[in-house]
């Protein structure tokens, strides 16, 4: 039985390698068996049906079984996983949504927002000051930011794809932004927007009410809940944890494909991530305690990518708004077990992700 220590070490050695396969998406540490977790760890590779049947022609004429090519094959007893998933992209929305795109005063977690040209979800409400009196809107830099920048940018809720517009429904604009890289790995994809009035934004999130707090680790099966824009209440499982992967983002910011490091892949038995969930926030079963921050999927939706709320909270200096009723937990540790959770991001890089601050631009007040 593989440990999830050797599990991750190894990824951590071939992760690179792999990427550059054609039609492999994503490679991270999950279980061997879903179904029987004492098995133990497991190389997952997200990749596409094309690369798991790799058989060669002598092979398919003979209906002999496809042969693995030598890159898949176990390593240091460690079992490698394929699982067939399409291509991973941003979740940011041009076209239609559910129940979550109208227009709602106050602003509360889980509906529409976004610029004029785009919407996503407002996955949070969060605080920049230590009391968690201040309110702010956490989402996606490409939900909340010009075209990966830090120029100003009006926020609109509901977002530019659900109707809203900058004359009627402008509620506040960009505070700061993480830039994206194309050339470097990146850890989150992340964006504060500051509204005119604190009372525009209320510290509440869609259908569940109160968000108490946040956690600092979650672990491989841990199960989670959360409301987006497009796809509204879903649940899903945590698949794999330290997971390596290559998102497309189009022409938004000239970037194209760019890569994510040990970020989270959480299963739904529906899809949990289509366009317009990009910026939703991942909740506990219990307590709904903030735990993980969607902001890409797979195209048929059924995956989601995630990153630790925790990461964010550590960049931006935030943490959870307080809500009007009700106290605040501090953050939870969660379980144990260094490999098989996911983990703070080291105070080195922390630093070298620090967000940029939005151009300060004159505005107009709207409710």
């Amino acid at each position: 039985m593989a440990s999830f220590r050797k599990a991750y070490l190894l990824k951590q050695r071939i992760a690179g390698n792999m990427l550059r396969k054609n039609g492999v998406h994503g490679i991270g540490v999950g279980l061997r068996d879903p179904k029987r977790p004492k098995r133990g760890a497991a190389i997952i590779v997200y990749a596409d049906a094309l690369s798991t049947t790799v058989a060669s022609k002598k092979n398919a004429k003979s209906k002999r079984p496809p042969t693995l090519p030598r890159y898949l094959k176990p390593r240091d007893g460690v079992p490698i996983r394929i699982v067939r998933s399409p291509r991973f992209c941003k979740r940011g929305s041009n076209g239609n949504g559910g129940k979550y795109t109208r227009r709602i005063r106050p602003v509360v977690a889980g509906y529409s927002v976004g610029t004029a040209d785009a919407s996503g979800t407002a996955g949070l409400i969060v605080s920049s000051d230590a009391n968690g009196c201040s309110r702010l809107i956490l989402s996606n830099n490409h939900v909340l930011a010009d075209n990966n920048t830090g120029c100003f940018s009006p926020t609109l809720q509901p977002g530019g794809a659900d109707g809203g517009t900058t004359a009627k429904d402008r509620i506040g604009q960009l505070e700061r932004v993480t830039k994206l890289r194309k050339k470097r790995p990146n850890y989150l994809d992340a964006a504060t927007s500051k509204p005119f009035r604190r009372s525009l934004l209320k510290p509440a999130y869609a259908v569940y009410g109160a968000v108490p707090g946040h956690v600092r680790s979650y672990k491989i099966g841990d199960r989670l809940k959360k409301v987006g824009r497009t796809t509204g209440v879903v649940t899903g499982t945590v698949e794999s944890i330290h997971t390596d992967v290559q998102v497309d983002y189009g022409d938004y910011g000239n970037l194209g494909t760019i890569t994510f490091k040990d970020q989270s892949v959480i299963r739904g038995k529906r899809p949990v991530s289509l366009e317009g969930d990009s910026g939703s926030v991942w909740l506990t079963n219990k307590g709904n305690l903030a735990a993980a921050v969607n902001f890409a999927g797979s195209e048929n939706g059924m995956l989601s990518i995630s990153y630790p709320i925790e990461w964010f909270m550590q960049v931006f200096g935030a943490r959870v708004a307080k809500p009007r009723k009700g106290r605040m937990l501090r953050p939870q540790k969660g379980k144990s077990g260094k490999y098989m959770c996911i983990r703070p991001l080291p105070a080195k890089l922390v630093k070298s992700l620090r967000p940029i601050h939005a151009s300060p631009r004159p505005h107009r007040r709207h409710v």
